[in-house]
């Protein structure tokens, strides 16, 4: 759910068809190609053509009109050049699999792409990203950018492969009606988990026909879930995921089991949704489109950018959603400290590392990304300012009522271990969730199970016993 980390859910497409789709770029590539490389002097002013690939999706709308904006502004000033915007229609599981398949080859592969902060290094190590270091230093407006940040794009060897768009933060959402009309006050801070089911016990008894609390859950929601479930979990309680310092994933956990009961609790008691919506990859569409706008949700975690669905424009346009919802911090296991757990993340833009015009498709990222197209992206897409320019404008500050409470959350939020196998560690969490709130496994054997499927997938002695 992002974005960056958003669930923007539309029909799958095969890797057949989207081998195919791609196969047709290649041809286009290939004319292109041969109309560009006839001159014998690269530097004269022939036709040049940048491929911007990039997602967008009925509900994820604001950067392509970022694009579209820059492609006016850059075309305009580079006479001469071509902008061909290519969007992917899907969501962030199968937008990262098309993308994999246009970076195969030359010719299909982006000159600038849109790229999820937790894929950096692997596709650096791919070979996929272009290195930046050299062209940022005579970018002056890289000093804007908030230093932590930056880190989202830097790889294992300590250069700067990508450039943040923004950041976000998970929260709880929660509908105000609902909860005072089950007798909880807002505005309303959980300070442990047992007072999270506490209040969804007391909103399903004051109306059973009340979701009263939804946290993702299964594979359907891919990567959602993780970042806008299982994490608050289990970095509220002792555990990790990875630890940073040995740099290996963690195994044995009393907190990664903990989290598991604690979803198995929700599901087995109706406070969430049903197992069988939870596992719709399109879930979120009913949460921002019919439950919350209808009094019929208590509470989700979500992403700092919810209001973005809402707000005018918005694919589920909400009048007086400001009025109507509150935010609150999602709090560790036992309230201990820092009190709170969120999640950030996040995506960037980049250079394709096989780009036959590099200089140019680099300037076409920084005016992507300038102060004027990074304020509407940013505002757009209710996302965390990661220009500090930006986030000191009065019409930023003013864009949404949240934008105070959801930036707050940086000081207790966390990040996904950002190396090559990290995928492939998520995929496991997503399938321990589905076990549990499917009743296929109890958190005990689901938690033995990742531990097993991690000890095949990295090895021993990548893992740690904590």
């Amino acid at each position: 759910m992002r974005r960056p980390v958003k669930n923007k859910a539309v029909t799958k497409l095969s890797v057949k068809s989207a081998a195919a789709k791609f196969a047709a770029v290649v041809s286009v590539a290939a004319v292109l190609t041969a109309a560009t490389s006839c001159s014998p002097t690269p530097e004269a002013a022939e036709s040049k053509t940048l491929k911007i690939v990039y997602q967008k999706t009925d509900s994820f709308t604001a950067l392509d009109t970022v694009m579209q904006d820059a492609k006016k502004e850059f075309e305009a000033s580079n006479s001469g050049v071509t902008v061909d915007l290519q969007p992917i229609q899907a969501n962030d599981d199968d937008y990262g699999t098309k993308l994999a398949l246009a970076q195969r080859s030359a010719d299909t592969a982006p000159d600038v792409f849109y790229e999820d902060t937790f894929k950096v290094r692997s596709d650096v190590d791919a070979g996929y990203l272009l290195k930046l270091d050299s062209y940022l230093e005579k970018w002056d407006d890289w000093g804007a950018f908030n230093e932590a940040a930056k880190a989202a794009g830097r790889a294992d060897d300590g250069g700067i492969y990508a450039v943040p768009l923004g950041t976000d933060t998970r929260a709880i959402w929660y509908n105000k009606s609902v909860l005072q009309k089950a007798g909880i006050s807002v505005p309303w801070q959980p300070k442990t988990w047992d007072e999270i089911l506490t209040a969804a016990r007391a909103m399903k008894a004051a109306d059973p026909n009340v979701i009263p609390f939804n946290m993702y859950a299964g594979k359907g929601t891919g990567e959602g879930t993780v970042m806008q479930g299982f994490y608050e979990l289990l970095y509220g309680t002792d555990s990790s995921l990875y630890d940073e310092n040995e740099k290996k994933w963690v195994v044995g956990s009393q907190g990664f089991t903990d989290s598991l009961a604690f979803l198995k609790t929700l599901y087995d008691e109706k406070l969430a949704v049903s197992p069988a919506e939870a596992l719709d990859a399109n879930v979120w569409k009913k949460v921002f489109g019919e439950w919350f706008p209808q009094g019929k949700l208590g509470a989700t975690v979500e992403g700092s950018y919810t209001p973005s669905f809402w707000q005018k424009g918005g694919a589920y346009e909400w009048a007086g959603y400001e009025q109507e919802m509150g935010v609150a911090m999602f709090p560790t296991q036992k309230g201990q400290d820092p009190g709170g757990v969120s999640m950030s993340g996040g995506w960037t833009l980049a250079v394709g590392a096989k780009s036959k015009n590099p200089e140019l498709a680099f300037q076409f990222l920084t005016t992507a990304l300038n102060k004027k197209n990074a304020l509407a992206y940013d505002i757009n897409n209710s996302q965390i300012a990661v220009r500090t320019d930006v986030a000191s404008e009065p019409e930023y500050l003013a864009a949404n009522p949240f934008v105070k409470d959801v930036s707050d959350l940086v000081k207790v939020t966390h990040y996904r271990p950002a190396t090559a196998d990290y995928p492939r560690i998520s995929t496991a969490v997503q399938v321990a969730t589905e076990s549990v709130i499917t009743g296929k496994q109890s958190p005990e054997d689901a938690a033995a199970e990742y531990d097993a499927t991690v000890r095949k997938l990295v090895g021993e002695d990548k893992v740690l016993e904590k």
